[in-house]
């Protein structure tokens, strides 16, 4: 019989790793087969500012660590945060040539926000082919608790309103899924508590930055958020000064001059309804603008014109022709008409800063805005409700 024995150097070799695993303060599990499309390393990338939260192939990459073959990994440092900072976890297939470049995909993300302080010991289990989407952290702080539920709501959503493929000609039904997916995620950030989780939110809520749609969301968040001594803070409240949004549900409605289908030259306050007035952003050219000229706007102008509502409709057309022809075939020849013919540089546009069609807004009497961007039987309830 043969007997091993630990040399007093190789002891002393797994007495130090066993320390190291212990005094790591951001320590995990990664499940993954072998031989594996996936390189067995987990990095750590900081965001320096709010637009590289959630971004690729912008974020500082601050460490690495080796996933061991049973999956084990550690960090041995982490960077100095008196106050709590936002980190990123990210993984990535062989061959890929970047360490912080993500998939945002909800179900398959390679990447995982986690919120970092002095002081803690943060332990998290993972599958590598669905690392956000499947991770936890047993014993999270209540920070990152609300990012993993952030991280369930939008999962969710997502699989509620936008794993539905839709063509091009639904437009208006994606906008409306891709706003309901929206929503989920704005109610998550105007609760929270946390200014870093509800930064996630709106980088979730849109990593393109695109607010046209949402742009009151924006400003209220700058509203909540303004006085927090966090850099970002700032950076938050420049996106959303209402000169670089679009126009804000509220405000009042300057003046301004529009070339008529007529030929006259007539001033937006000549031109309002008694009541309301509808302010309709379409073009020849758009199928869903066009429908909606034929179901929605002509039977309200039929059953609300003589109530008081106006329908002021701006054409983002190049050809009188083509803007003519399309108004005498949608029979929307009774409501008022207006175009620069500039195509998609219309001036008026760039006034309220929209740039996306259909688009609407609605004005009481004085020029107030009431509502934006409501389609179909939103739209039509509205003005029923408005006027009863």
């Amino acid at each position: 019989m043969t007997m091993k024995f630990i040399s007093g150097l190789s002891l002393l070799f797994l007495l130090g790793f066993s320390a190291c695993q212990s005094n790591s303060p951001l320590t995990g599990n990664i499940q993954f087969s072998t031989p594996s499309s996936w390189h067995p390393v987990i990095y750590l990338i900081q965001a320096n500012n709010l637009d590289d939260l959630g971004s690729s192939y912008v974020g500082q990459v601050i460490d690495s660590a080796i996933v061991q073959a049973d999956g084990y990994f550690a960090f041995a440092k982490m960077p100095d945060a008196s106050q709590p900072m936002i980190l990123q976890l990210a993984v990535q297939k062989k061959g890929e040539r970047y360490a912080n470049q993500f998939n945002h995909l909800p179900q398959t993300a390679n990447y995982f926000p986690i919120i970092w302080q002095n002081g803690e010991q943060i332990h998290l289990k993972a599958n590598i082919y669905q690392f956000q989407s499947s991770l936890q952290m047993p014993k999270a702080s209540a920070v990152n608790k609300a990012i993993l539920e952030l991280r369930d709501i939008r999962l969710k959503a997502f699989d509620q309103y936008l794993a539905r493929e839709l063509d091009e000609e639904q437009i208006l039904e994606k906008e409306e899924q891709l706003l309901l997916y929206q929503k989920a995620l704005m109610t998550f950030a105007e609760q929270s508590e946390s200014f870093l989780t509800a930064m996630l939110a709106l980088r979730w809520i849109s990593p393109e930055n695109d607010f046209e749609r949402i742009p009151e969301f924006l400003f209220q968040q700058c509203e909540k958020w303004q006085n927090t001594s966090h850099p970002w803070a700032a950076q938050l409240c420049q996106k959303a000064k209402p000169e670089n949004l679009p126009i804000l549900i509220g405000s009042q409605l300057d003046n301004f001059a529009l070339p008529m289908l007529t030929g006259d030259t007539m001033y937006l306050n000549e031109l309002k309804g008694k009541k309301l007035t509808l302010l309709d952003f379409w073009a020849s050219w758009c199928a869903p603008c066009r429908h909606e000229n034929k179901e929605v706007l002509r039977p309200l102008w039929d059953e609300f014109h003589e109530s008081g509502f106006q329908i002021i409709a701006y054409a983002l057309d190049s050809s009188e022709k083509a803007w003519n022809n399309a108004i005498q075939k949608d029979k929307a020849d009774p409501w008022l008409h207006s175009s620069h013919l500039q195509g998609d540089d219309a001036p008026f546009l760039t006034f309220l800063r929209i740039q996306t069609i259909p688009s609407n807004v609605l004005l009481d009497a004085e020029g107030k805005v009431l509502a934006k961007n409501l389609h179909g039987s939103a739209l039509q309830n509205f003005v029923q409700d408005y006027f009863d």
